[in-house]
């Protein structure tokens, strides 16, 4: 018998191909990535992990006999499905919801689906937009109990998937766990993202732009964090459970600007503050306590400048990765005038 297999929904994609990596690095699990390969996810991403435990299928998790078939190859009593697959980013959802409203809702429907009718585990990621955003005021952070307030096409759409998964587990006796986690930074994060923008900004000379006055807070985890600790959901986790992951890294987007331009070589105040965001969400805070005492999960990335620096020089060493969307990730934020 080989070794237990996960389906990795969106594998190719920022959060995703860093976890498949995870997953060979510290696993014996076969890996077989679902991914649709638009803009944010390409293949380049996964090219020089080894062949015989990563395989790339391209397609589209909301298509169901795609899912289904993929799905129905998975042995139930020791293979999963890790579910990462999303539109995530917020001005595009501005722009045009219906594709958000077809994959993060329609897919995870399409893979519940799946899941149900062949009894296979799943893990859903989801985000920390669901809940709403904080006072900027308070030390409150959000918990696993804490309610539902979208604000945005891509956070209702998030939470629409959460609700069905929760759904799921209750009526049909779906065997599932869903993560939310606070932002992400590191390697292969598409250049549309805040902390990429900035340093390939740097990079081309250009100073880094932060929306409104820069006040709003964000609190930031190390992808490889994050990886961490799906792995940990998905092997330990209790099934119809919740888990928040976080890093207690509060940071102003003003701040973290600052830092980058530090780490950059640059002086301070180098920024540009342009028109805020529509329904910009003030501050994000997550509790990780349930993770970290039910799991003994605890994030290795504690350090953010030395995460930025890393991250700089991942982004300085890799430019052929990045400059190809480059220019077209500047101009549709120039016709935004972003």
């Amino acid at each position: 018998m080989g070794a237990a297999q996960l389906i990795v929904t969106g594998g190719a994609g920022f959060i995703g191909s860093n976890f498949v990596r995870h997953v060979v690095t510290h696993t014996d699990y076969s890996v077989t990535v679902l991914d649709k390969l638009t803009y944010a996810g390409c293949e380049e991403n996964l090219a020089d992990l080894p062949e015989h435990r990563v395989r790339l299928v391209v397609g589209d998790v909301a298509d169901r006999e795609v899912t289904r078939t993929l799905v129905g190859s998975l042995d139930p009593e020791r293979d999963a499905v890790v579910h990462f697959a999303a539109e995530s980013h917020n001005d595009n959802a501005l722009a045009d919801p219906s594709v958000f409203v077809h994959s993060n809702i329609v897919g995870t429907f399409a893979l519940l689906e799946a899941v149900r009718e062949y009894g296979v585990r799943l893990h859903h990621v989801s985000t920390d937009e669901v809940y709403g955003d904080l006072a900027l005021d308070t030390e409150e952070r959000f918990t696993e109990g804490s309610a539902y307030r979208p604000s945005s096409p891509y956070s209702a759409s998030k939470a629409s998937s959460d609700l069905l998964v929760g759904a799921w587990v209750r009526s049909f006796g779906v065997r599932a766990t869903i993560s939310t986690c606070s932002n992400n930074y590191g390697p292969r994060q598409h250049v549309e993202k805040f902390i990429p923008r900035q340093i390939t900004n740097l990079i081309d000379g250009v100073r880094p732009r932060v929306f409104g006055d820069g006040a709003h807070v964000r609190d930031w985890i190390h992808v490889d964090d994050h990886s961490s600790a799906v792995l940990a959901i998905l092997e330990r986790g209790r099934i119809g459970e919740t888990y928040l992951v976080g890093a207690g890294c509060e940071r102003s987007n003003r701040e973290v600007a600052e830092i980058i331009l530090e780490v950059c070589g640059r002086e301070a105040g180098e920024i540009d503050f342009v028109a805020d965001r529509p329904g910009h969400d003030v501050r994000y805070a997550l509790d990780a306590r349930k993770l970290e005492q039910e799991l003994g999960w605890r994030p290795r990335h504690r350090d953010f400048t030395a995460g930025i620096r890393e991250t700089v020089r991942w982004y300085r060493d890799n430019e052929q990765w990045w400059r190809a969307s480059k220019a077209a990730t500047e101009a549709t934020y120039a016709k935004n005038e972003q």
